[in-house]
């Protein structure tokens, strides 16, 4: 009998094996991938884990860790199907190139490598227009990064502060000297020590720029221009809290532990806030 006029007709297309696993493959959720990376990448997060366990670095990183991940299930559902192989290449890279780095190179710098390569891979599958460039800021600062930063860049940075809250007491009309990290004032010896090199608020400053961009919705271009005065805030905020502490301790003001650690919040308040302003950046915080 043949097929009524009008009617059709089922047909069964016969697919290739090759075919049949590439559609298996494109069916697999995106984040399944990204979380094959992070596995592959296991070394790096056990080392980043045990540093903050046992004590060696402050675990703020979970803060960033937190963000990162309510960021990454807030966009789920709008990751691509394909990914973009340019960036997918990145990843498959950067992440060769942090397996090697077990071998020949610090922690941290694998650390670091691993990161990127996931930044890498999630910027793959990321829409047309998200920003990722925050999303890698969190996952850096997810990191133990704060003892390395201390033990590099802080006595530099000590001795910045140094000098310039000396030339503001001298202003101020002090007699105020500065040698290495150490500051003389009408007499009196003041030592920067490590806390007051300003470390843990570069953190936290780039920790709300970061974290700020991202529950914004701040385009990659507005969050490149704002870094530099997230920069400029850390130094001179923490220029401000240093000059206050010294010249009050230089009048032998007896400063008690809670006042200094008020002066030292407000200080970070003011710096975190403003910082979150020129992020956003009101109304065009998209631009």
């Amino acid at each position: 009998m043949h097929p009524a006029r009008g009617h059709t007709m089922d047909h069964v297309i016969t697919t290739t094996s090759a075919a049949r696993w590439e559609r298996r493959i494109d069916a697999v959720p995106p984040l399944a991938w990204l979380a094959v990376q992070a596995a592959a990448l296991w070394t790096h997060w056990q080392w980043a884990a045990s540093r903050m366990a046992d004590g060696s670095d402050d675990p703020l990183g979970l803060a960033a860790l937190a963000v990162l991940a309510w960021a990454v299930w807030r966009v789920a559902p709008q990751l691509r199907g394909t990914p973009r192989p340019g960036w997918l290449a990145g990843a498959l890279g950067l992440s060769v190139l942090a397996t090697a780095s077990v071998f020949c190179a610090p922690p941290l710098a694998g650390a670091v490598l691993a990161a990127l390569a996931l930044a890498c891979g999630l910027r793959a599958f990321l829409p047309h227009g998200q920003a990722w460039l925050p999303l890698s800021g969190l996952m850096v600062l997810a990191l133990p990064v704060v003892s390395s930063l201390q033990f590099y860049a802080g006595y530099p940075l000590r001795v910045v502060v140094a000098q310039v809250s000396t030339w503001a007491l001298q202003l101020a009309g002090m007699q105020a000297e500065r040698a290495g990290s150490a500051m003389s004032v009408d007499g009196h010896l003041v030592i920067v020590d490590a806390p007051c090199s300003g470390v843990q608020m570069v953190w936290m400053a780039y920790f709300c720029a970061c974290a700020m961009a991202v529950a914004g919705g701040v385009s990659d271009r507005r969050f490149l221009r704002a870094l530099p005065f997230v920069g400029v805030l850390v130094m001179a905020g923490n220029i401000v809290r240093n000059t206050m502490l010294v010249g009050l301790e230089a009048q032998q003001v007896v400063v008690a532990g809670w006042a200094h650690q008020a002066i030292g919040l407000a200080v970070l308040a003011a710096v975190c806030g403003t910082v979150a302003m020129i992020v956003r950046g009101g109304r065009h915080g998209r631009a």
